[in-house]
């Protein structure tokens, strides 16, 4: 085996792993579970990867017969790939919404960016070992570090558009939770053709629809970021705004909601008291404001009426573990 080819390994799973690590930091008021994030990453790795490569084969079977060949590979690229790799990743969205941890659209857009993130990883090692392969250095330095900047990424920004729809449909009744779902495999589903696309007409000789890929790109995922943030605030403010409330009605004290609800602030030193556990006490209050959040949409009321009464009795514990009084 050449030393690219050994090489071809740590270079697709190192970056993305440290992607992936500040992928699940970024959701820094509610981090997802550990277990349950790298479940969705290495359904994207594994699971997805062999049912895009079974779907693929199958519908690009009309498309090799009715179309010649330079025309087929073509259309497979910015067509058949991303019809079929986006509900590929995005299966194991569509349960992991089903569970209690999916609590927002900040939810899925982490979960979304992680089933990407795997598939772009397994995609990237096949990738690698079949340039490594050719022995050409510079043809495999270009091949990493475009996939790994870009096409990586495109993977995980394509379905987290996918898992962003499902955490706004979650909470939302009736016909607009199919159409919220559809939008999401749309939006995916454009992006990843627009990239595909355009990298089809820059290999067939459009040089400039190839600058042009690489200068788009960053664009979209610059706005998914923006939006990320803008999610982020919006937690932010549910937090306080249901923290505030709990605090009006004893829960816990006014003074710490805005400690709570502003994450730097959090991990200020000494404004609890030493007897208090600093984490099972942020946990529980964060749980329970998004939980109230979750309460006043009507869905599921009973199971959120039971929760937020058994954190409240939480939270007086672990306060007044530390002899606080609310």
């Amino acid at each position: 085996m050449s030393l690219l080819s050994l090489a071809s390994i740590p270079c697709a799973v190192i970056p993305i792993l440290c992607f992936l690590w500040f992928m699940w930091w970024l959701d820094r008021y509610d981090r997802e579970p550990i277990w349950l994030f790298l479940g969705v990453f290495l359904w994207g790795a594994v699971g997805a990867v062999g049912l895009a490569l079974f779907g693929s084969s199958l519908a690009s079977i009309p498309v090799d017969i009715l179309a010649p060949p330079g025309t087929a590979q073509s259309l497979g690229m910015t067509f058949v790939a991303p019809l079929v790799e986006e509900p590929a990743k995005a299966i194991v969205l569509l349960l992991v919404a089903r569970s209690r941890h999916f609590d927002n659209v900040t939810d899925g857009f982490v979960y979304g960016a992680a089933a990407g993130l795997g598939f772009g990883m397994s995609e990237n090692i096949l990738y690698f070992m079949r340039v490594a392969a050719e022995g050409d250095p510079l043809a495999w330095a270009a091949t990493v570090t475009i996939r790994t900047l870009y096409s990586a990424l495109m993977h995980a920004g394509a379905t987290s558009l996918v898992g962003a729809a499902l955490g706004i449909a979650k909470f939302r009744r009736g016909a607009v939770r199919p159409l919220l779902l559809a939008a999401g495999f749309a939006g995916a589903m454009g992006m990843h053709a627009l990239w595909n696309g355009l990298l089809s007409l820059a290999s067939d000789g459009a040089g400039m629809l190839g600058a042009l890929n690489f200068a788009l790109f960053p664009l979209e995922f610059a706005a998914l970021v923006a939006i990320f943030q803008l999610c982020l605030l919006f937690e932010h403010r549910v937090i306080r705004r249901e923290l505030e409330d709990e605090a009006a009605r004893g829960t816990l004290p006014e003074a710490h909601v805005r400690m709570l609800s502003a994450y730097l602030l959090r991990w200020r030193r000494g404004w609890l008291p030493k007897g208090v556990d600093h984490d099972e006490y942020v946990r529980q209050t964060t749980t329970l404001a998004l939980r109230k959040s979750q309460l006043a949409t009507g869905k599921d009321s009973e199971f959120y009426e039971r929760e937020i009464a058994e954190l409240r009795t939480g939270i007086a514990r672990v306060l007044a573990a530390g002899g606080v009084q609310s």
